[in-house]
């Protein structure tokens, strides 16, 4: 049951990253196309460094910075919500770094 769940996650991974890499593609040709920069054709996903060394990412025309993530976090925390999956999440992360570690180690 669990490697079925391992590999519909790791196909649904390919296929979202297929279709952002196909977006891209499609506005990499319509701009070749045209044949000059058009400001409305914006890319399906940009990153980007500010000057401060924050980073922003520009994900399908939505701006995504990391002190948005940061202050989404920050706002969680003190709501002190108990996610029964984010715990679960948590504790089977630790667990299989820590197998590696050993495994690594074991090397």
């Amino acid at each position: 049951m669990v490697r079925f769940w391992l590999k519909c996650t790791g196909i649904v991974l390919v296929l979202f990253l297929g279709v952002l890499i196909g977006m891209q593609q499609a506005n990499d040709g319509m701009k070749k196309m045209k044949g000059y920069e058009d400001p409305s054709l914006n890319s399906a996903f940009i990153i980007n460094q500010s000057d401060q060394g924050e980073m922003e990412a520009d994900i399908l025309g939505e701006k995504v910075t990391s002190h948005d993530l940061e202050t989404k976090k920050e706002k969680l925390e003190e709501m002190k919500a108990f996610n029964f999956f984010s715990s679960i999440g948590k504790t089977l992360g630790e667990t299989i770094s820590g197998a590696f570690q050993a495994l690594i180690d074991m090397i």
